[in-house]
């Protein structure tokens, strides 16, 4: 069968499985009815084999090609998880969790992947085997890391490795993707200053925290603006500053949340050495002390050349070349792809979603219109890849 007439066929029950899934959100760690349903298509479609419970509720299919379990092995990612979000939107799939819902694509996104299993379960059009890997916990979890040091790649080694992930913004049958960094490592830090504390009425006779605060979170942006490579991206964000809940007391504690991004190994590692630095300089300075309590994230997601290359060409075969960004700009969220990425060459590529509310948000959904595109990418890749 003709590519685009297998794409066809599949859109529609692939559209009904991105509804069924949406209706059924489930936080991280906790898809198992998302992992079920997905372990459950996988066996109806003939995988050769299936796996549950790897990392906690991550699903792992194997599927062979035409001449067997020999040659390459390509691995495909799809997350599965959900946010504690209550949805805005009221579509006839809403989600049936209160305070749950998919508002990343994530549902958008295994429904695709099991498309792409269905298709190539159907020709096995491609000589080697292909791993789709279903995995939990995205968001903030680190489902890729517990699915890695559960064996992922000891018990289903892979050659490369390819994720997907919807866009915002980016109209539908458009592609982004470029080499090297293309999503930011998310670290997240906590600064505590103390003082003896005091009245409001009477600062000098004690060292004012607040103060101390204000000129720690100027001085901490100069570490992004003076003292970072103007053509490195970073940002660093302080989100909160907590004190006295008294509006007559200077308190004796104050506390700063912060975070920091980064596309850059080395920057991460100086401007991390410089937040305690300089809090604690500060701090003392002005005859207080702070307490710096700093927590990595996920690390930078980083393309690799030579398949970052090979994905962009799949998607300019796709739709063509004058709808693929092959050298799209880098952005700051994060990505725990970026954990497969450190242990298998692959790649990572955006899909449009056309001109939705953008992801995390109450009112987003993922794109139906997007289905054929995504769908579509994985077989050609699939097939281009591993060519029978």
């Amino acid at each position: 069968m003709e590519q685009s007439n297998l794409v066809a066929s599949l859109t529609e029950e692939v559209t009904e499985w991105r509804h069924h899934l949406h209706e059924i959100p489930e936080l991280c760690y906790e898809e198992r009815e998302t992992a079920a349903f997905v372990a459950e298509r996988l066996r109806e479609f003939g995988f050769d084999e299936v796996h549950e419970g790897i990392g906690k509720t991550g699903v792992v299919g194997v599927l062979h090609g035409n001449n067997g379990s020999g040659g390459r092995r390509i691995g495909l990612r799809a997350d599965m998880d959900a946010l504690p979000i209550e949805e805005a939107n009221n579509p006839p799939y809403r989600s049936k969790n209160p305070g749950v819902m998919h508002a990343c694509g994530h549902d958008g996104h295994t429904a695709l992947l099991l498309g792409a299993a269905k298709g190539l379960s159907e020709t096995r059009s491609f000589d080697g085997s292909v791993h789709f890997f279903f995995q939990p916990a995205e968001e903030g979890g680190a489902g890729a890391k517990a699915m890695i040091d559960d064996g992922l790649f000891d018990k289903f080694d892979v050659d490369e490795v390819y994720g997907l992930h919807n866009v915002p913004g980016v109209p539908v049958g458009h592609f982004h993707i470029r080499p090297g960094p293309l999503m930011a490592a998310a670290d997240q830090f906590t600064i505590t200053v103390r003082t003896a504390g005091g009245h409001a009425a009477a600062p000098h006779e004690t060292v004012d925290s607040v103060i101390v605060g204000a000129q720690i979170i100027l001085a901490l942006q100069a570490l992004v603006s003076r003292e970072t490579n103007a053509t490195n991206s970073a940002v660093l964000t302080i989100t909160q500053l907590k004190g006295s809940d008294a509006n007559n007391v200077i308190p004796s504690e104050v506390v700063m949340t912060g975070t920091l991004r980064t596309l850059d190994a080395n920057d991460r590692t100086r401007i991390e050495k410089r937040i305690s630095e300089v809090s604690k300089g500060i701090a003392s300075a002005m005859g207080a002390s702070a307490e710096i309590d700093y927590e990595y994230g996920y690390p930078a997601t980083v393309n690799h050349l030579d398949q970052t290359q090979f994905a962009a060409k799949i998607a300019a075969d796709l739709v063509g070349a004058d709808k693929v960004e092959d050298n799209c700009p880098p952005v700051m969220p994060s990505e725990d792809f970026a954990y497969m990425l450190e242990e298998k060459p692959g790649a990572y590529i955006f899909l449009g979603n056309g001109d939705t509310a953008a992801c995390h948000m109450p009112d987003y959904d993922f794109a139906d219109e997007a289905i054929p595109y995504g769908v579509g990418f994985w077989i050609k890749l699939i097939e281009k890849a591993l060519p029978a």
